[in-house]
């Protein structure tokens, strides 16, 4: 019995032993493992691994379960099974695994993730994947029948292969949910079509995929607080210059993170039309992604710095379509949002002017963290946002 022993490991925990010791009591048997602590780093342990007439060491760690790398195992046992499978393909199939992403199957996806559609087209009860990782039953007591979907996490969904891995795990697409190798997720084509049950959150989530996630044109932020705001708040002196208080725009933030389309944002729950211009404004700043993309920005920085202003438009025209599709769909929604805003300057005292100046940073970001060029770029971000209000009719 070894004295110091962490309540989660069992009879494999040999102590403070050196590598050379661990790689001894291992050298009589193929396979063969054991937990070591640390004699440098105390309150460190080691698997050491006997594979290959060889003993491989590998930094061992525990939050509730085992893992050498990002895969998580229950018991030490199944993380040494699924480390000498890793260790057997990697060791015997080397050059296939190289050349497994030359002829992916990703065009087929239904084979590999086995969720085919079932053959006769009708609403039956499923057994589908519940959060705690059990399976739960979607009843229909219409129908006596019950089928199941599979789901085949062990495989990858590009190349069909095993998802083997100790260290080089697969990977999960955040969006969408698909599983890859790590070599296979650097060819896989930029065609994700994210599901409602992976995007968890409204604010901070990229435009291209919230939009898709809940098959839109636009976010439904952009719609929802521009209706509210032209049916009540066109008058507002000061419109979008004014801000609101801050705790309610981030419980506006919080209401379209939580139920979506079905926050409300009525005058009945937020008096106060700054609140929802905020909120807007805060929604176009959270984007990882701005709207006025990254890779575009230099072309609208460029078209604002010419004089001519045919020329200019001409620029700006070639800029937009640089944009995503959504992205570009976001902006002429907007802009043509506020060009109605600055047809009531009289009440507002919003000209293209004033907006451009704030929206210009709400809307583009440049791409690099200089502070002097983004400092030096903020008149020509005015300027980009003022010409796509004053020529919305046109650009768009």
């Amino acid at each position: 019995q070894v004295e110091n022993r962490p309540k989660y490991y069992g009879r494999e925990y040999h102590g403070m032993i050196s590598r050379e010791e661990a790689d001894q009591l291992l050298s009589v048997a193929e396979g063969g493992y054991l937990i070591r602590e640390s004699q440098r780093q105390p309150g460190t342990y080691t698997l050491a691994l006997r594979f290959g007439n060889q003993t491989r060491n590998f930094r061992l760690y525990y939050d509730g379960k085992h893992f050498v790398g990002e895969k998580r195992f229950e018991s030490i046992h199944d993380l040494v099974t699924d480390g000498l499978i890793t260790l057997y393909i990697e060791t015997k199939a080397a050059e296939y695994i190289a050349k497994m992403t030359i002829n992916p199957i990703y065009e087929h996806i239904g084979y590999t993730t086995l969720n085919r559609e079932p053959a006769l087209k009708k609403h039956v009860p499923v057994l589908k994947e519940a959060p705690d990782g059990k399976e739960a039953l979607a009843e229909d007591a219409d129908l006596e029948e019950r089928v199941h979907t599979f789901r085949g996490p062990h495989w990858c969904e590009y190349c069909a292969n095993f998802m083997w891995g100790l260290i080089a795990q697969g990977v999960k697409c955040a969006d969408c949910g698909l599983n890859v190798h790590k070599q296979c997720s650097k060819v896989v084509p930029n065609d994700c079509k994210p599901d409602l049950k992976h995007v968890k959150k409204v604010y901070s989530c990229d435009l291209t995929t919230l939009v898709k996630a809940h098959n839109t044109k636009r976010p439904m932020v952009v719609d929802m607080c521009i209706r509210e705001i032209e049916s009540r708040g066109l008058k507002s002196e000061g419109l979008y210059r004014v801000s609101g208080f801050s705790d309610l725009i981030e419980d506006v933030k919080l209401a379209f993170d939580r139920d979506g389309e079905k926050a409300d944002i009525s005058v009945n729950v937020y008096e106060d039309i700054n609140i929802i211009t905020g909120a807007l404004k805060l929604y176009f700043r959270d984007l990882p992604i701005p709207v006025i993309t990254y890779d575009a920005y230099p072309r609208f920085i460029e078209a604002a710095k010419l004089t001519d202003p045919d020329e200019q438009l001409e620029a700006l025209h070639e800029a937009l379509k640089l944009l995503p599709p959504a992205h570009c769909e976001t902006l002429r929604y907007l802009m043509g949002h506020l060009k109605r805003v600055t047809l009531n300057e009289k009440d507002s005292l919003m000209n293209a002017e004033n907006l451009g100046i704030v929206f210009g940073p709400t809307l583009m970001r440049a791409p690099d963290l200089d502070a002097m060029a983004s400092l030096n770029d903020i008149r020509y971000q005015r300027q980009v946002v003022e010409s796509l209000i004053n020529n919305e009719d046109i650009l768009f």
